[in-house]
């Protein structure tokens, strides 16, 4: 069955108003490398396809200033400017690899953009149809869930933000309501003694689809381990935090003891999860691995 109605949005009060007025009916396309495959197995059968590739608002990556609010220990409460950086929903993962925002200490992130698919998916597929989409193995999830990433998501009444972990549910699944649209994604801006890592094991070297992902942001001070964030992909039903992993390793001392036993752990902790699945004794050994070289991608970074 094909879609009753086609439409291209030019602007999103436009998109959002359709969203509103044909709420549950629609299928949303950007890029469309997922979709197209599923309109053509017939699993999907949408009322309305709706094309937001030409909406300039869900483009672009930009810094902006935000407002935190903390109380001390002494019970005072203190504003402070954090700097963020949004990714447009619709930027696409050509776009992440090429920008300037994401080298040096944040360029795990290009990394991870990197390995989606060839060029060609590259230049078509976006940010957030890939969030969207949900895949266990999504290789850009794990590294936002290492940045504590934030979702943008808009309706025609409001704009709310909710954390990207938040915001996957489950395989496919994520916390959207047929009126909303994700807009786009926002994390911290990284310090100097701050980086980000991402490897990954694929089923080939072309068009590698993740077998195992790993990310790893690390805080580092006095050559220990100050604060420590790991997201892995394809380790079970959707990307997760690993925060096992990450408690062994903070506070440690940065050297090859510290890590293995890290590494260990989470040898044990995947192999646990997966218990009684086919590969789950393969991927606990293989994540050793992947594990090891996220990190050290991400403390060779700060020159570690």
């Amino acid at each position: 069955m094909a879609p009753l109605s086609v439409y291209r949005g030019a602007e999103l009060q436009q998109v959002l108003k359709l969203l509103q007025d044909h709420q549950g009916k629609v299928c949303i396309i950007a890029g469309g490398t997922d979709i197209i495959l599923k309109l053509r197995e017939k699993k999907l059968e949408p009322e309305v396809l709706l094309d937001i590739s030409g909406i300039n608002e869900l483009k672009g990556i930009s810094e902006y200033s935000k407002q935190l609010a903390d109380t001390g220990l002494d019970g005072l409460k203190r504003i402070t400017e954090q700097t963020m950086i949004k990714i447009g929903a619709g930027v696409t993962f050509s776009e992440i690899a090429k920008s300037p925002f994401f080298s040096q200490n944040l360029k795990g992130l290009a990394d991870a953009a990197l390995s989606v698919g060839s060029p060609q998916i590259r230049n078509a597929a976006t940010i957030g149809g890939n969030i969207c989409n949900a895949s266990p193995a999504a290789d850009i999830i794990p590294v936002l869930l290492a940045l504590e990433a934030e979702a943008i998501v808009r309706s025609r009444e409001k704009e709310e933000t909710m954390s990207l972990q938040g915001f996957i549910l489950d395989k496919g699944s994520v916390k959207l309501l047929p009126n909303q649209l994700l807009c786009s994604i926002a994390f911290s801006s990284l310090k100097e003694n701050q980086s980000l890592g991402f490897a990954k094991l694929g089923l080939r070297k072309a068009l590698a689809i993740s077998r195992i992902a790993v990310a790893a942001f690390v805080e580092v001070g006095d050559n220990a381990f100050k604060n420590v964030r790991l997201a892995s992909g394809a380790c079970g039903k959707i990307p997760k935090r690993e925060y096992e992993v990450e408690a062994c390793l903070e506070g440690k001392a940065i050297n090859d003891g510290s890590i293995e036993a890290a590494a260990e752990l989470f040898k044990q902790v995947l192999k646990e999860r997966l218990r009684g699945r086919s590969g789950a004794e393969y991927k606990g050994e293989a994540v050793k691995g992947v594990f090891k070289e996220a990190l050290r991608k991400a403390l060779g970074y700060q020159n570690i």
